[in-house]
């Protein structure tokens, strides 16, 4: 029996190029679902899980090995959601929904510049944008029925991506609680 046929609550990733808003939607749905927020940049922060930090690019190194032992546990007894701009390093059987955020370039641009990042981070994330790559990523990593796609330029896209995943939430603990 897979992991998620035991968990009694879901484990959802919400991904996406830095500056779409995973950190506002995860905030929004935490407490109506009751599910715990990971938040994985600052997770590494606090406990060292990287190999230094990128002047460059002005972010930490990951360590890949280090994050995953350090989640396994909370992670595989499900009910959490975990919010990180990449999805590859995770394990598959973690995770029952995975939501890739999407932006409009432009608002993007916005945000990103809003947040200080130097211009070459920007013109970095821009282009993973352009180019879909956490959302290939994801389809590359996840079985395709569990990666969704939520368009993330205004509060009316957050409000309704919030609900869709409150709706879905309620679904899973209600089919759990058939069981």
């Amino acid at each position: 029996m897979s992991e998620s046929f035991k968990r009694m609550n879901p484990n959802i990733l919400i991904t996406g190029t830095p500056g779409t808003g995973k950190s506002t939607l995860s905030e929004l749905v935490l407490e109506s679902t009751g599910l715990n927020y990971i938040n994985v940049n600052e997770i590494v922060k606090e406990k060292g899980l990287h190999e230094g930090f990128d002047q460059e690019f002005q972010s930490y190194i990951l360590d890949d090995d280090k994050v995953v032992d350090e989640l396994e546990d909370i992670v595989s007894k499900g009910g959490n959601i975990v919010d990180y701009h990449s999805c590859d390093l995770f394990p598959e059987r973690w995770f029952d929904l995975v939501l890739v955020l999407r932006t409009d370039i432009t608002i993007l641009y916005d945000r990103l510049e809003k947040r200080g990042y130097p211009q070459k981070k920007i013109t970095e994330n821009i282009d993973c944008e352009i180019f879909q790559v956490i959302l290939e990523e994801a389809k590359e990593s996840y079985a395709n029925e569990i990666v969704i796609e939520l368009q993330s330029n205004t509060i009316q896209d957050m409000e309704s991506n919030a609900s869709r995943i409150e709706q879905w939430v309620y679904n899973f603990k209600t089919q759990k609680n058939k069981h």
